[in-house]
């Protein structure tokens, strides 16, 4: 008769099972101590990145593989407090463009508010795209708000946390001027960024700079020279009447703006209805002025071929 082997076999079966026990903790402690450094590693990468930025910051508007050596331009856009529709319609206008080698800054520019639904929607825009400016002034045309705007300017933007000058350019454009931001940009390359006077010259027919002034259509200044108008009596002592023709004024009388550049027939007129100051729509159009209507506007757009890097996609079909 055989010896019985369940003995054995009950070492054997509880020495595996304290073996696998074993094993099991050493896997754990392995895991553990694992866990932990990749739990510390994360907490020192983590402490070394930089917080996101809060999105109420104000937007960055520098074009894709642009540097601090570029261009620095103000848009300042004279309108209404009420001009919602038109606001909205100008910031898809540039809001769609992406300037090469420059900083293109658009902002709209009024007078203090006075209704209580201004108070509110202007608010809103505000907090959505961070592009107003509302001037300590009583809304006017001729009566000094252009003084307003660039003389305000250097308190706003000068700063020590910013480069010097904010903006290499300020530019007082009308809200039914359409401005072609890359064209803008390339005349800008070769000019000064100092003391320079630039834009359409008045009266139509003429193309020296140095005679008259620049359309309201659209000019613009140096940094020095907004630092100026805000310094000088000159501007301060005389503020009614036509705003681009007292604005060359200014210049004249304190000898300022010994660098201009006349950008006639690059800036001009709608071409209808025809007049002096007309031209017919062309490549090298760097703004169209007297866009008075959504019929004018879509026939702009329509010419420059605004949509053209619309993406094709299955949420939509545009013929």
């Amino acid at each position: 008769m055989k010896p019985s082997s369940k003995p054995s076999e009950g070492k054997r079966f509880i020495l595996s099972s304290l073996t696998f026990i074993f094993f099991l903790c050493a896997l754990a402690s392995i895991n553990e101590i694992r866990f932990e450094s990749l739990f510390k590693l994360g907490r020192c990468a983590l402490s070394n990145a930089p917080l996101p930025l809060n999105s109420s910051s104000e937007m960055s508007t520098l074009a894709p593989n642009s540097s601090s050596d570029d261009i620095r331009i103000l848009i300042g856009i004279l309108t209404l407090p009420d001009q919602y529709h038109r606001r909205h319609f100008l910031r898809l206008i540039y809001g769609t463009q992406t300037p090469v080698g420059a900083q293109v800054d658009v902002k709209f520019v009024f007078c203090n508010l006075t209704k209580e639904d201004q108070k509110v929607l202007v608010a809103l825009e505000i907090m959505r795209y961070d592009d107003i400016i509302i001037l300590n002034c009583k809304e006017n045309m001729n009566n000094g708000k252009t003084y307003t705007f660039f003389s305000s300017l250097p308190e706003i933007f000068n700063s020590s946390d910013r480069p010097y000058p904010p903006y290499h350019y300020v530019m007082k454009g009308d809200d039914d001027t359409y401005l072609r931001l890359d064209k803008l940009v390339e005349s800008l390359r070769p000019l000064p960024r100092e003391d320079l006077y630039y834009g359409y010259v008045i009266p139509c027919p003429s193309m020296d700079p140095f005679v008259h002034y620049m359309s309201g259509m659209g000019y613009l200044v140096s940094w020095d020279i907004a630092e100026w108008i805000r310094e000088s009596d000159i501007p301060k002592n005389h503020l009614e009447g036509p705003e681009d023709k007292v604005f060359g004024e200014w210049l004249r009388d304190g000898h300022r703006a010994k660098n201009r550049f006349n950008a006639k027939w690059s800036m001009y007129n709608y071409p209808e209805p025809p007049t002096r100051c007309t031209h017919e729509l062309w490549p090298d159009t760097i703004a169209v002025h007297l866009l008075k209507n959504q019929e004018k506007w879509i026939h702009t757009l329509k010419y420059f071929n605004v949509t053209t890097n619309l993406k094709p996609s299955k949420l939509y079909h545009i013929p």
